[in-house]
């Protein structure tokens, strides 16, 4: 006759709801909304964190005092590395990637899809997701981090026929040059400008020091959009 351990189920029943609670409290604490906001390095914690709490509630040798340091301790150092990321934006470019035109003026670049994966099937199914059905509606297009797509679309796409490169698009994108007093040096080459363009650029606005500005951005039509410290 099979001897039933009611203690056992209890034991991973309380491992279940503390683990529930903790993971709740670790995806607010973080501040994730959307699991669409999954960077590469929250796709390998969530990866973790199964590996973590799988092998703890199973094992009547593991103790919930066990689960709870591991949780907390885990939680911290997620805290602690998104926090010191955050603070070095040009770090943070480089640990959670950046977002790369797969569309300029108009234009598919090519290099960039092979670059990021992508096939033209999923261009399109990326696009109509966006209530885009027709490439020449696109100015630009952004690959996400996360594996979406941004659109933004020509002023008149109706007037836009034949070569796609001899078309004059009318739509400027925006890029954002500063970020917490740190010069985005990858946007800064996209516009074809440098750091002392920029610099000049700061001071005809009375501004001594990139540091100062907490966000900037440049459009070619509409200028430059800053807000200091």
């Amino acid at each position: 006759m099979i001897k039933i351990d009611n203690n056992l189920y209890i034991t991973i029943a309380i491992k279940l709801v503390v683990a529930l609670i903790g993971l709740l409290i670790m995806t607010r604490l973080l501040g994730k909304k959307e699991i669409s906001q999954l960077t590469a390095f929250d796709f390998v914690s969530s990866l973790m964190l199964s590996e973590l709490v799988g092998n703890t509630i199973y094992d009547p040798e593991v103790h919930l005092s066990h689960l709870v340091f591991a949780l907390v301790v885990w939680t911290l150092l997620a805290l602690g590395l998104e926090k010191f990321i955050a603070s070095m934006p040009w770090l943070s470019r480089y640990a959670a990637g950046t977002p790369d035109l797969v569309i300029r003026d108009g234009v598919i670049d090519f290099k960039a899809m092979k670059r990021n994966n992508l096939d033209f099937a999923q261009l399109g199914m990326l696009l109509r997701e966006n209530n885009v059905f027709s490439l020449r509606e696109v100015a630009y297009a952004l690959f996400e981090t996360n594996g979406s797509i941004s659109v933004l679309r020509q002023k008149d796409p109706d007037s836009l026929s034949g070569d796609a490169k001899a078309q004059q698009t009318k739509v400027c994108l925006p890029e954002s040059i500063i970020e917490n007093g740190s010069i985005n040096e990858d946007a800064l080459r996209r516009l074809g400008r440098d750091a002392q363009w920029l610099q000049q650029l700061l001071q005809l606005s009375g501004i001594a020091h990139h540091e100062r500005v907490l966000y900037a951005e440049w459009s070619d039509d509409s200028g430059l959009f800053y807000q200091l410290k």
